[in-house]
């Protein structure tokens, strides 16, 4: 399917203009960036896993009446998606300390929360993706108290969707984060589940030896980050055993 013109380009994916009004392309880039793009690299295939990955898991969520922007799958790199208008939150659902989380807090990474926790970044790379409150986002007008509530009603039911999933297949989901969108539908408006679910977006540890699956791979130099997202792909089916061989030596987009 041919491309349009590019819209915007991110750290690890390129919007173009959609074959049809109130569509999109979203291409799946193999740029793994960390510590707000201090720390960046191309890792080969890496693109191609997120977007079968993320393909996967948003079909999965739809099919259980979550609402997504995401129509089709293109070809290795690229989605056909809807076009929304982003809301500028990243949205962090925490099961288990890790990350920042236990550098602000002095919590033990690893150690399990109380409860399922929501944090909200404003989404601005220019100033680290701050932490904000609910409080900041009403005064800003960066979503109403509505689409807040409706943001965490989704977020919670993506984790637990999210935590079954994964479990299933001997992964532990450390925590997430997801971003949402408003789509316009004539008179109407809906919060609707954006951007990518991936291991980019998400901390996934093996279940019985705390392997790290994820992004943290890169972020931390353990190394064998595409090798890790192919065992993820490969655990929930979307790539035979074996399988990740091929994909980590495409590099071009169909």
């Amino acid at each position: 399917m041919a491309k349009g013109r590019k819209i915007y380009e991110g750290k690890a994916k390129i919007l173009y203009e959609g074959p049809e009004p109130g569509t999109l392309i979203q291409y799946f880039k193999d740029d793994a960036t960390a510590f707000n793009n201090e720390k960046r690299a191309v890792l080969d295939g890496k693109g191609v896993l997120n977007n079968r990955i993320s393909e996967f898991i948003m079909l999965q969520l739809g099919g259980i009446g979550l609402p997504t922007h995401f129509i089709r799958r293109l070809n290795m790199r690229e989605q056909l998606i809807k076009e929304v208008e982003i809301i500028p939150l990243e949205v962090i659902c925490r099961n288990v300390a890790a990350g920042s989380l236990s550098k602000r807090l002095g919590l033990e990474e690893g150690a399990a929360l109380p409860r399922s926790i929501i944090e909200f970044c404003y989404k601005n790379d220019e100033l680290g993706d701050p932490l904000v409150s609910e409080e900041h986002i009403t005064a800003f007008n960066w979503a109403s108290t509505q689409e807040i509530d409706d943001i965490i009603a989704l977020t919670l039911r993506v984790n637990d969707f999210l935590t079954g999933l994964f479990s299933g297949v001997g992964i532990k989901l450390i925590d997430f984060k997801v971003e949402y969108g408003r789509l316009y539908e004539g008179e109407t408006v809906r919060t609707v589940l954006a951007d990518e679910i991936s291991p980019d977006s998400c901390r996934l540890w093996d279940a019985s030896s705390g392997e790290k699956l994820d992004k943290d791979r890169f972020r931390r130099d353990l190394g064998g980050v595409t090798e890790a997202y192919s065992e993820v792909a490969r655990r929930l089916g979307i790539i035979k055993e074996g399988g990740g061989a091929e994909i980590l030596a495409f590099n071009g987009e169909k």
